[in-house]
């Protein structure tokens, strides 16, 4: 009887536990009798049998003709692959009938491309789903307040994400800091419209007050589309260009935050530096692009990339 018992592998492409432990007993002894493996387990005769039926039903084992009958296993390479072939089967088919209960589902609300969420937990979870199953691209507007926990970037792999934060959404310098670190995908804007993502262009999510609006394709997430190309245009990067120049990177940062908008004192907490210290930097900024005003400064460093 073996009384050990190693961690079941197989789990995730359906296999019950203990069909695996009869198949790893099968492994250890091919050709093996039911009275064999009724030794081998300590099991009894009928849960042996019942779980022998459920090997050869998975193409785990197979029985060789004679008398008594004997039990093969897969060679375990060639199941393995077998059995995730059928996984994946399944979850094509499983797609396809979500297609149709969500047709089924919009007609009888007749509700068209629209789908009213509520509830904090189950906006959390769609925004949480709409964007772990984005095959290629998620767009996102993120601002204040926060009915749930700020969007932000959760990235997947394979998938861009383009990100404009509301000034008022990064407050620390530990929250500008997170979101400067995602490089060029992030932006910043004053007065963001509305809280969305849009997950592959088919999928648009609208956060109003204590609902989630959520927009399948059609002419109005077209148009959400348009919007956020033309937010980002005009928003700020977070990520100012390293390329050379007369400013330093804390200066290109600097410079990047006063063209969103922000003042003296505001840029001074994000950054956590004295408003003294921003005011020096700003005169040196001014002096090297040789600009008299920041509207002059913003516009010179634009044209020699370094806020893109």
């Amino acid at each position: 009887m073996h009384n050990y018992r190693p961690a079941p592998v197989l789990e995730a492409l359906g296999v019950c536990s203990e069909d695996e432990q009869l198949y790893r007993v099968l492994l250890a002894r091919p050709e093996a009798t039911t009275t064999d493996l009724v030794a081998d387990t300590g099991w009894a005769a009928a849960r042996v049998a019942r779980h022998l039926r459920s090997l050869l039903s998975l193409g785990l084992a197979s029985r060789t003709p004679g008398r008594p009958a004997r039990f093969t296993p897969a060679v375990p390479e060639a199941a393995v692959e077998l059995l995730a072939l059928r996984k994946q089967a399944a979850i094509v088919e499983a797609r396809l009938s979500a297609a149709v209960l969500t047709q089924e589902f919009r007609a009888k609300r007749d509700a068209g491309p629209f789908t009213v969420i509520r509830g904090q937990q189950a906006m959390a979870q769609r925004f949480y789903q709409a964007q772990q199953t984005a095959q290629s691209e998620v767009l996102v507007l993120d601002k204040p307040p926060f009915v749930v926990l700020p969007i932000g970037p959760r990235r997947a792999h394979g998938v861009t994400y383009r990100t404009i934060y509301d000034m008022a959404a990064l407050v620390e310098p530990a929250e500008i800091a997170a979101a400067r670190s995602a490089g060029p995908s992030c932006r910043m804007l004053r007065d963001v419209p509305m809280k969305l993502v849009v997950a592959d262009r088919r999928t648009g999510l609208i956060q109003t007050g204590q609902e989630l609006v959520e927009i399948g394709p059609s002419s109005l997430l077209d148009a959400l589309l348009r919007l956020f190309e033309l937010l980002w245009q005009q928003a700020t990067s977070l990520s100012p260009s390293s390329s050379e120049g007369p400013l330093s990177f804390e200066d290109q940062q600097l410079l990047a935050l006063a063209a969103a908008g922000l003042t003296d004192q505001a840029i001074a907490r994000r950054l956590g530096v004295a408003q003294r210290t921003v005011e020096r930097r700003m005169q040196r900024i001014l002096k090297a692009l040789d600009a008299t005003t920041r509207f002059q400064a913003g516009l010179r460093a634009g044209q020699r990339g370094l806020l893109n």
